[in-house]
């Protein structure tokens, strides 16, 4: 990976550079950082070890680049699972490749492998449903590896949710037959269609998150709102740490 490739973000190696970098690499781990997934790993040590670790982490989180300008005085831009996921299934289309989803419902990959087989007919696609529960048994892993590796994808598709499925890819990391491993959670329920990501306006106005509580108020209140200060409270401390509250003005 270029050196200039990734920026310090607290200890966090983000990805700022084109997605063309992460291709043609022997194994790469891909996982992303939000406001939510930082605030997570504050008490979360292997969660915290798991994002850290990985070869490559996007910045998906709007509250990421805000955090950046205001703490370092520079512009990152925000690279969504959504955005990588659609880089790779035209990279893998154009390579006649294979990829593979790991996660989510028996129906929700049916969906998934549809579109795909419709939107890219030149990849092979292949799929397994996980039991739906806290930690898999070393049984189930096994069954999970094995479902995985005879299928050899070139891209690996990992959606059960953080902080599960960054510790769960960095676990298995070594033993996956993959070239590129990918944590890209709600991707999965947006290329499905179950679950309806916010327009193009949204996105380009940083508004995203906005959207999917709107959409989602239930699920996502404590994710945007809660954790939403919860954020604030760590950038403002990181902020007065190192003299930089102005920053966000330049």
């Amino acid at each position: 990976m270029p050196k200039n490739s990734s920026i310090d973000f607290l200890g966090y190696h983000v990805f700022n550079a084109s997605l063309e970098n992460i291709l043609d690499r022997d194994k790469i781990l891909v996982s992303t950082i939000n406001q939510y997934s930082y605030c997570m790993a504050q008490s979360d040590a292997i969660f915290r070890d798991s994002l850290k670790s990985s070869d490559v982490l996007l910045p998906d989180g709007i509250g990421i680049v805000w955090a950046y300008k205001l703490l370092y005085g520079k512009k990152i831009k925000k690279i969504a699972g959504a955005d990588l996921h659609e880089f790779l299934l035209r990279d893998t289309n154009e390579k006649n490749g294979a990829c593979f989803y790991m996660g989510s419902s028996e129906d929700t990959l049916k969906k998934i492998e549809a579109r795909i087989a419709e939107e890219f007919p030149n990849i092979r696609v292949g799929s397994y449903s996980p039991p739906f529960k806290k930690e898999f048994s070393a049984e189930e892993n096994q069954e999970i590896l094995r479902a995985v590796n005879d299928f050899k994808p070139d891209v690996l598709f990992v959606g059960m949710t953080a902080p599960k499925q960054e510790k769960w890819s960095m676990e298995h990391k070594t033993r996956l037959d993959a070239s590129l491993i990918c944590s890209i959670g709600a991707v999965f329920d947006f290329y499905a269609g179950t679950v309806e990501r916010p327009s193009q306006i949204w996105i380009n106005m940083g508004l995203e998150w906005l959207g999917r509580l709107i959409k989602e108020p239930k699920r996502m209140w404590k994710r945007y709102v809660n954790y939403g200060f919860v954020f604030v409270y760590y950038m403002f401390k990181e902020g007065i740490k190192k003299g930089l509250g102005m920053s966000v003005g330049k």
